[in-house]
């Protein structure tokens, strides 16, 4: 039986019977979950066990691996620099990062399974990286970049921060998911002259209070980090090995912030105070509609095809809808079934932890998990009743 430690203030516990059912009937080894709105928490969970050993139970100060959850951080950074004058929406982000001054787009392969490129037309912009409308895209989704990368024996190697890769489309002319975001932490670190690590201390997580939430993961905290597991072909999951992770030779804007559902919510709780922290404002109230807005116009936001379904199952985060995408975040313009109100933003993790931000009903939620593939059915069944229960009762 999954244990659980949780906290209801509505609902007569239907959350916690929800997540603690439906965890416990899908096998998923760990969870914890935190709604809340604006000002207060309003429920926390945390179920199941910290690792396979089962001795200790998951607390909800439990820390995960938020993967791409970091990506709405690293935007809120840079669009810091921006209200500062430092960086440009607009203007070629090669002027502070050479390298991006000569791309080229992939358009195929002749006969002999030679790359066909061509040089780009577009200058990419920190408004192309930041909306993933820049032509740089993950190979995990693209099967064309996955050729190249087999083709020119580049190894995928796990960890490599913004890879100079060819783009797949001119900028601004498409979306497709990619590491537009990674290059978008190293324009905040050569504009800023720090790390991203100490730009987020220092200038985000700091002054909201999220002190779990870091690119490295000391030792002291290690105790209450949970386990990683892996989809198996007879369906089981398999725990990876367990050991406390090296701290990273680059910092990554497009992943690898460790955090808490506790710290999360209170990034979510400043986008719907419209840039309010508790000590001040992070981000200005005009910035915070920027990045509640559609800034990808008539294009939409694609159903992603994975090239490696034990890393993701294909990926269609609102089957039947037009989305839209922000500088950050997924717009949906239409309510999801008895869930998020048209206008709520979101995006998740690829080992399953996903958050939504509704500014309509006041609200945001988060549920963490920790396994592979990213879209796992049972990681999106759980996402759902969590979601629909949760707005049962709010």
């Amino acid at each position: 039986m999954l244990g659980s430690q949780a906290r209801q203030l509505f609902g007569a516990g239907s959350i916690g019977d929800t997540l603690r059912e439906g965890l416990e009937r899908r096998k998923i080894p760990a969870a914890t979950a935190m709604v809340a709105t604006a000002d207060k928490t309003i429920y926390t969970g945390a179920f199941g066990k910290r690792d396979s050993s089962g001795r200790v139970p998951v607390k909800p100060d439990a820390i995960f691996r938020i993967a791409s959850m970091t990506k709405a951080i690293t935007t809120t950074a840079a669009m810091q620099l921006v209200e500062q004058g430092k960086l440009s929406l607009e203007k070629p982000a090669a002027e502070h990062l050479p390298e991006l001054g000569k791309l080229e787009v992939l358009d195929g392969f002749d006969q002999a399974g030679k790359p066909i490129l061509r040089p780009a037309r577009t200058p990419v912009t920190l408004h192309h990286l930041m909306t993933h409308t820049s032509g740089f895209v993950y190979p995990n989704w693209d099967p064309m970049l996955a050729k190249y990368n087999q083709v020119m024996h580049i190894a995928n190697a796990p960890g490599a921060v913004a890879p100079l890769t060819p783009l797949r489309f001119e900028p601004g002319t498409r979306w497709q998911y990619g590491t537009g975001i990674d290059w978008t932490g190293k324009l905040v670190e050569k504009v800023s002259g720090l790390t991203l690590e100490q730009y987020f201390q220092q200038n985000i997580l700091g002054p909201l209070g999220m002190k779990d939430t870091s690119f490295l993961m000391p030792e002291e905290k290690f105790d209450r980090m949970v386990s990683s597991y892996r989809r198996q072909k007879d369906g089981s999951l398999k725990e990876d090995p367990r050991t406390l992770p090296p701290a990273p030779k680059a910092f990554n804007g497009g992943g690898g912030l460790y955090s808490t559902a506790g710290d999360y919510v209170r990034f979510m709780q400043m986008i719907l105070h419209k840039g309010r922290g508790p000590s001040g404002q992070i981000l200005a109230p005009k910035t915070v509609e920027m990045m509640s807005a559609n800034q990808i116009g008539n294009v939409n936001v694609a159903k992603l095809t994975s090239t490696d379904h034990s890393v993701s199952e294909d990926v269609d985060m609102h089957p039947g809808a037009a989305d839209k995408y922000t500088f950050g975040f997924l717009l949906n313009q239409t309510a999801y079934p008895g869930g998020r109100s048209a206008g709520s933003l979101a995006w998740a993790g690829v080992e399953n932890t996903f958050y939504w931000i509704d500014p309509q009903r006041q609200v945001c939620a988060v549920i963490m998990m920790q396994f592979f593939p990213f879209v796992d059915k049972d990681a999106v069944s759980m996402l759902g009743d969590f979601e629909r229960t949760v707005y049962a009762n709010v």
